[in-house]
């Protein structure tokens, strides 16, 4: 009996060096793997970004009129104003050595701020359009909803108060069109999104 303990662990213990032997060569070539497209990404030429897809924001459909009484409104607003002036481009999932090898190196401060600009866009959308749905403007929230979403945004929280307008709206099939958006996104929310929207479709039968 003795001898059939100590082969088990004799056994197990192998098993688990050649695990963790194997663990370690597979994340050592992960490694060497990402440094070599570093390389080749530093290495990488300027390239135009003339055709990037810059993202135009439609002040003229924006409800600027309202909620003028309230301090954190007036300030979303002054933010979507200046961005409306600044170029914009949804990177959401796509890494910096990545952009390097698309576009060159020494577009990558630029490549980030326009990134940066798209982060602060969709997170202004959502902060102002959930001000404007609890002060009861239903239809003006979801125009700024339906804005970010149109740009790929993976702020879940749209998602899931957009459902709640069509809902309210009488509407909910419009939770249809979200999924091809949703199931499409190059984000690490796409899942919880996808949910959202389920969940939404479920809860409205």
């Amino acid at each position: 009996m003795n001898f059939i303990i100590f082969a088990s662990i004799l056994t197990l213990s192998l098993v688990i060096a050649l695990t963790l032997s194997k663990a370690k060569k597979q994340a050592a070539a992960t490694q060497q793997d990402y440094w070599a497209r570093e390389r080749e990404a530093n290495n990488t030429r300027c390239k135009s970004l003339d055709n990037l897809n810059y993202i135009k924001i439609p002040l003229e459909d924006f409800p600027m009129n309202l909620l003028n009484d309230v301090a954190k409104v007036d300030d979303y607003k002054q933010i979507i104003r200046a961005l409306s002036e600044s170029p914009i481009v949804n990177f959401t999932g796509i890494n910096n050595t990545e952009l390097k090898l698309r576009y060159g190196a020494p577009n990558i401060d630029l490549l980030t701020t326009y990134d940066q600009n798209y982060t602060l866009l969709v997170r202004t959308l959502q902060q102002w359009a959930q001000m404007l749905y609890d002060a009861g403007y239903m239809q003006e929230a979801c125009q700024l909803l339906e804005f970010s979403v149109s740009t790929g945004t993976d702020v879940s929280g749209t998602y899931r108060l957009l459902c709640a307008i069509y809902k309210k709206q009488n509407t909910p099939e419009k939770i249809g069109s979200l999924y091809p958006i949703a199931e499409t996104l190059n984000s690490a929310m796409q899942k919880t999104i996808v949910r959202i929207l389920q969940e939404a479709d479920q809860s409205s039968c």
